[in-house]
């Protein structure tokens, strides 16, 4: 028999091939002998260099030609960020499986060599997340948060030449790259809390293609997947979108998932935040039920209700 012929199609982005390089390797390991073709699949996403997502379709854009590739039979399985995938997903596609997660921090690039709290005033801190904005603004007023899109290398590079004097990255973005910047010191989440599903893959197939899902069940990992699944239960049932600065941020202890959710209005004034843990069976419920008590409280008036 011949060996298996299986497509991984990726976005073209230094960041995504790395991370699909990872995988691919992953696989290989799993599963000797299959043949893995990387497809590289330019998205709406990536011709939109410049301006903010969300009045043009959202972090979306950055899976919709994945999905229609995978629908259309052109590719088997799909990578992306975690955090890039919509609530929704095109019908008949799933996530076959989440690996293992890697760091969920955001790093502080620049503005001194302290935490957050000892950044000068006036500082320019270069981000296009509603998310970190709205944070960075919550816990200094005094901050300047100015609009920069680009891949990794791109804000590496505007910082460095002086664009802006500091950025708030994603730490796992930085270490699948390989780019280890003195500059950059993590962010404790009780400072700056994660984006939903920051820091870990989804590996996106079609619903019917049981023997795709069971070669990604090769490389899944059930930490990584209740998490998830908690912060996007979350994400669902909140209501949210690329607008509103909401964050989830899930860990699997001593057989529980932790769940710590926030929302906000866009300059961080408004806040609303809850935390709770429950069995890992009831990861997705524990998401629903942070975003009920949210709403119950009030949230609506941020998410535009």
């Amino acid at each position: 028999m011949s060996p298996r012929r299986f497509r991984v199609g990726t976005r073209a982005s230094a960041l995504a091939r790395a991370q699909t390089g990872q995988i691919c390797a992953t696989l290989a390991r799993a599963h000797p002998g299959i043949v893995l073709e990387t497809v590289l699949i330019r998205t709406s996403g990536d011709r939109l260099s410049q301006g903010a997502l969300a009045p043009v379709g959202g972090k979306g854009l950055f899976v919709k030609e994945l999905e229609e590739a995978l629908v259309d039979e052109r590719i088997d399985c799909a990578v992306h960020s975690m955090k890039d995938v919509p609530a929704a997903l095109a019908p008949g596609l799933a996530i076959g499986a989440v690996p293992p997660r890697a760091d969920a921090r955001d790093v502080l690039v620049g503005g001194g060599t302290d935490g957050l709290a000892e950044v000068p005033a006036g500082v320019r801190i270069g981000t296009a997340s509603v998310r970190r904005r709205a944070q960075l603004l919550a816990r200094r007023r005094d901050l300047r948060v100015v609009l920069l899109r680009g891949n990794v290398d791109t804000r590496l590079r505007k910082w460095r030449t002086g664009e802006v004097d500091a950025l708030v990255l994603a730490a796992a973005g930085l270490a699948r790259l390989g780019v280890s910047e003195p500059a950059a010191r993590p962010l404790d989440p009780e400072v700056m809390l994660p984006a939903v599903g920051q820091g870990a893959l989804a590996l996106e197939c079609r619903t019917g293609d049981a023997d795709t899902r069971a070669l990604l069940a090769g490389v899944a990992d059930a930490d990584a997947r209740d998490a998830v699944t908690a912060e996007r239960a979350f994400l669902i049932a909140i209501g949210g979108d690329c607008n509103t600065p909401l964050a989830a941020y899930g860990r699997v202890v001593a057989g529980e998932v932790r769940l710590r959710v926030q929302v906000s209005d866009l300059d961080g004034r408004e806040w609303f935040e809850d935390e709770d843990a429950a069995p890992r069976a009831d990861a997705e419920e524990l998401g629903r039920t942070l975003a009920r008590r949210l709403l119950a409280r009030g949230a609506g008036r941020v998410l535009g209700r």
